[in-house]
């Protein structure tokens, strides 16, 4: 009997993947193509600002880098492997190490400018803060009619 190690996410994966790398260009950054692993997101929107917490436990935050370009947020790095051995038993390992990548569209209301990243206990927060909305400017329409 063989066993087959089951991975429930592993389709949306790869459906993440193609549409990357259909939407992207991949000749700008190919890291997408090389990830092993894709840190898990949530992504929070304020009044002023989207807040975006990405888990990546492991990984140093001189390790992780944060790109924006044509308004995509680009998140990536590595998580190395520490080396064990065990000579008696069974050994498991389900953390995922090797390059991660992420890209966000941001949408218009972004103030590309504005963007902060901080690191905490294995989680990198992102805010980036949205422009200030402009009012609706009112115009007067004239007559000509005498």
């Amino acid at each position: 009997m063989t066993l087959v190690k089951y991975e429930p996410w592993q389709l949306l994966k790869q459906f993440n993947h193609d549409v990357n790398q259909r939407f992207l260009d991949e000749h700008e950054d190919s890291a997408s193509s090389i990830a092993t692993w894709t840190p898990a997101v949530d992504i929070k929107e304020e009044d002023d600002r989207f807040v975006v917490h990405a888990d990546i436990p492991g990984v140093k935050p001189e390790d992780i880098e944060v790109s924006m370009k044509d308004g995509v947020l680009t998140v990536k790095g590595e998580r190395t492997q520490e080396s064990k051995e065990e000579k008696d038993g069974y050994r498991r390992v389900e953390r995922m190490s090797g390059s991660f990548f992420r890209r966000f569209v941001l949408p218009d209301i972004t103030d590309t400018d504005n963007i902060t990243a901080n690191y905490d206990k294995g989680v990198l927060e992102l805010v980036v803060a949205k422009k200030p909305v402009q009012q609706a400017k009112r115009i007067k329409v004239k007559s000509n009619d005498s």
